[in-house]
């Protein structure tokens, strides 16, 4: 029986991927969870999705490592 994996919180889900990784099906619901949960501010895109990938890679980069300092 699988658990309620909606109302366990990210650090139990991370565990329950863990402990069920060679198991398909509890892995993948398991994700599917997790990965709804993700801000959508923090994505980043695809590098195949950029007009000039590597420009605007190195742009996205050099923002990062701005952030930083």
């Amino acid at each position: 029986m699988m658990p309620n994996l909606s109302e366990m919180t990210n650090t139990e889900l991370k565990r329950y991927i863990s402990e069920h990784r060679n198991d398909s099906d509890a892995f993948q619901a398991a994700m599917e969870v997790l990965m709804s949960r993700r801000n959508p501010a923090n994505r980043h895109p695809y590098p195949f999705e950029l007009a000039n990938p590597e420009v605007e890679v190195e742009a996205i980069l050099r923002e990062k490592l701005n952030q930083t300092r």
